[in-house]
């Protein structure tokens, strides 16, 4: 009974963490973007004729709900004040390396190399007992998750839709395996994703730039290993990985700058360009077809791999029982 009254208790604090963090981003973003368009940090939407400028980095936001949201947790719930104090650290740290992508460009390697630093603290709050094989696992899970949801990116609300998918599908599963407690992150992810979504789909007021779209993956990674759920994360992740198995196969490791736009037509629908690396949009792009419509077929990818790691939950389950 105290155990049922308790999983309760976890289930309304996973849901006010991510409302707390719905109203914090959504109130937060019409103020950022005005101080983004001002100082001047902005990018060109290269997929309208038109080429509008559009505020960059506004995944601040995101990490600003995410951060305020995981801070009521730990007021409400202070028995998981140090998974939950881990998990922001990360969080913050993967953001900031974000954050100086954005402004100044780093190689590969160097983005690489600082987001293993970023991705350490979590060996803190690793199973006992384990390898040391499985603790240096968790830094590079890290930094292997966060660039892939951040490969997966260029179009109108499709980071932030198919961050909001993989963070539905693991509140979901952590809630039928009984790890309520780890829910608490997803659903503060959840619900800055949701809130950001609305000023960043078609057409964007605003675009997540490295900051949001590596804190995606670092979440994702931080679930996986303090809920063990690896195996459903992976799942989550697997149209970013078809995406950057198919740029990896057809042109190896590539710098932004290496990177050839897809091209757009005078009706604004989106075209593959001829020759270039493949990936998953450009995959989807066998006709010319509106940005929308793309996003759209993508973010579905996501919700089929997204209903296999719920699935894959309830057969878990029902092992354990």
């Amino acid at each position: 009974m105290a155990s049922s009254i308790l999983n309760q208790d976890l289930i309304l604090i996973s849901s006010i963490c991510g409302v707390v963090a719905f109203l914090v981003t959504y109130l937060a973003m019409p103020r950022l973007i005005k101080k983004l368009r001002n100082a001047q940090i902005v990018g060109k939407d290269i997929h309208k004729p038109s080429k509008p400028k559009v505020a960059e980095m506004g995944g601040i936001g995101i990490l600003l709900g995410f951060i305020i949201g995981l801070f009521v947790a730990i007021y409400l719930y202070p028995t998981l004040q140090f998974t939950l104090i881990i998990t922001m650290l990360v969080i913050l740290l993967v953001g900031m390396v974000g954050m100086v992508d954005d402004l100044i460009a780093l190689s590969s390697k160097e983005k690489l190399i600082l987001l293993w630093f970023a991705g350490l603290p979590l060996i803190w709050i690793a199973p006992p007992n384990v390898g040391i094989l499985y603790i240096l696992l968790i830094p590079v899970a890290v930094t292997i998750a966060a660039n892939l949801t951040n490969m997966l990116a260029g179009l109108n609300g499709i980071e932030s839709g198919l961050g909001a998918i993989a963070m539905t599908s693991l509140t979901v599963s952590c809630i039928i395996l009984g790890k309520y407690d780890v829910a608490i992150i997803s659903m503060a992810m959840l619900g800055a994703l949701l809130a950001f979504l609305i000023y960043n789909r078609h057409p964007s007021r605003v675009f997540p730039g490295d900051v949001g779209t590596l804190i995606i993956g670092a979440t994702i990674v931080a679930v996986a290993f303090i809920g063990r759920v690896k195996i459903i994360a992976l799942i989550v992740l697997i149209p970013n990985i078809i995406d950057s198995a198919l740029k990896f196969y057809s042109a190896g490791i590539m710098e932004r700058q290496d990177h050839n736009p897809t091209e757009v037509g005078d009706d604004g629908k989106l075209m593959a360009p001829e020759g270039g690396f493949n990936s998953l949009i450009r995959s989807v792009l066998h006709r010319p077809m509106s940005e929308e419509k793309v996003v759209l077929i993508i973010w579905l990818i996501g919700i089929i791999f997204g209903l296999v790691g719920i699935i894959l939950s309830y057969v878990l389950k029902s092992r354990i029982i």
